[in-house]
């Protein structure tokens, strides 16, 4: 005797529901309490509001008041370093405090400078600053810049 497999839909066929049974499913998962437009349309104010917020911080930040840069160094001895140092400002009116750091060979701080810049007609300033350290100092970085 050849039995008959069941086809795939008699498998996956629902059984009818009621009325009574409709209700209760209802109130068991009732649905959504936005409107999915709704819900739609507070995402895309929350997604331009964040956009607009970095745009904008990426325009202030591009653009920094002061900039500063070590362009040379020198190892004068294990006690002294010797570093040139390059202000740039786009307004030469503000002055400037940049902290210089000289850093041993396992990067810790040995010796540290702040360096004050005046207000000059001049946008870029290079000015050579000398470090005295606790021992040897292998280079010499900028940690800050901001004006006074």
């Amino acid at each position: 005797m050849v039995t008959m497999r069941p086809t795939r839909s008699d498998r996956t066929a629902r059984p009818e529901l009621t009325a009574a049974d409709r209700e209760r499913l209802a109130r068991r998962y009732p649905g959504p309490r936005l409107p999915r437009p709704v819900l739609i349309g507070i995402v895309a104010v929350l997604a331009a509001g964040s956009l607009t917020w970095l745009i904008w911080t990426a325009l202030v930040h591009s653009e920094p008041v002061v900039s500063a840069d070590v362009a040379s160094y020198t190892v004068v001895s294990d006690a002294r370093i010797d570093a040139t140092v390059i202000v740039d400002r786009p307004d030469p009116s503000i002055p400037v405090i940049c902290r210089v750091s000289a850093q041993a060979e396992d990067f810790q701080p040995v010796g540290e400078v702040n360096l004050a810049v005046e207000a000059t007609e001049e946008g870029v300033v290079n000015t050579t600053i000398s470090i005295t350290t606790v021992r040897r100092a292998t280079t010499a970085v900028i940690r800050e810049c901001s004006p006074a």
